[in-house]
């Protein structure tokens, strides 16, 4: 069985990252991410801390803005020639109009792809970068879609929507599992991609034997990071691949990521 190790893959992209920064510097241009937060919640400090150390691995400056008016923010960002990249740190507490939000960032600066999905196709520079990641990861590990019957399971603006679109364009085929889905029927396919946030949501007895496994599920519990596949479903030996519990599409989402921002400073 294949261990989708996300972590690996983004370490050779972090050497070459790092190459093209000091590149980007030494013509006189200074990479710079910025993050856009309303909420302070322990897991999204986090996932801001994950990328300011990325940043500073590899030579691009991010900043973490914390701001209680999100649209006056994304504006401030995008009128910023020095700011390469933005992005909204989600969940937005109290804000109950965050596509409305997304939407305003620049398609130029757009890092995170979220809000591609809500621009026409001639307008989309940047696609999600965790369904970017999950695409890379399984193409890394040699895992060919073509032909499989794929489950995706949540449908959101992250994860769901965006892989769905890039899949089906790409001629997979592509069914999307939602909230009142029955999920007893996951044992009919062979690959499963499950982004939630439910915790030990996809049990042992919906997976089939020889089945792919990613979860980009986040959730805390008991002031842990959890996902949505469940821990028996990791202890199996008959699956062909299976991301694990830490290392799998998190750390080459953020790769990713910073990729996007090198993209848009070049």
């Amino acid at each position: 069985m294949k261990i989708l190790n996300g972590a690996e893959i983004a370490g050779y992209m972090k050497e070459n990252q790092a190459h093209t920064a000091r590149s980007l510097r030494a013509s006189g241009v200074t990479p710079k991410l910025v993050i856009i937060r309303n909420n302070d919640d322990p897991v999204i400090m986090k996932y801001v801390g994950l990328k300011q150390q990325y940043g500073e691995d590899i030579g691009v400056e991010v900043e973490d803005w914390l701001r209680n008016d999100i649209a006056t923010a994304i504006e401030e960002a995008n009128n910023d020639k020095s700011v390469h990249g933005v992005i909204v740190q989600l969940p937005l507490k109290g804000e109950s109009n965050v596509d409305e939000l997304v939407k305003e960032i620049s398609a130029l600066k757009d890092v995170d792809g979220l809000a591609s999905q809500w621009t026409s196709t001639g307008e989309i520079k940047f696609e999600s970068a965790t369904a970017t990641a999950i695409n890379w990861l399984l193409s890394g590990y040699n895992i060919d879609l073509n032909g499989k019957r794929i489950a995706l399971v949540g449908h959101g603006r992250l994860v769901g929507a965006p892989l769905e679109r890039m899949w089906r364009s790409s001629g997979y085929d592509v069914t999307v599992f939602r909230s009142k889905s029955d999920l007893s029927e996951l044992v009919d396919y062979d690959v499963i991609v499950s982004a939630t946030g439910k915790p030990h949501l996809i049990k042992d007895q919906m997976v089939k034997t020889g089945a792919v496994v990613v979860d980009a599920g986040t959730a805390s519990e008991g002031g842990f990071l959890v996902g949505d596949v469940d821990d028996v479903v990791r202890e199996r030996k008959d699956l062909t691949a299976i991301t694990p519990k830490v290392g799998g599409v998190g750390p080459l989402t953020v790769a990713t990521l910073f990729e996007h921002v090198l993209m848009a400073a070049r």
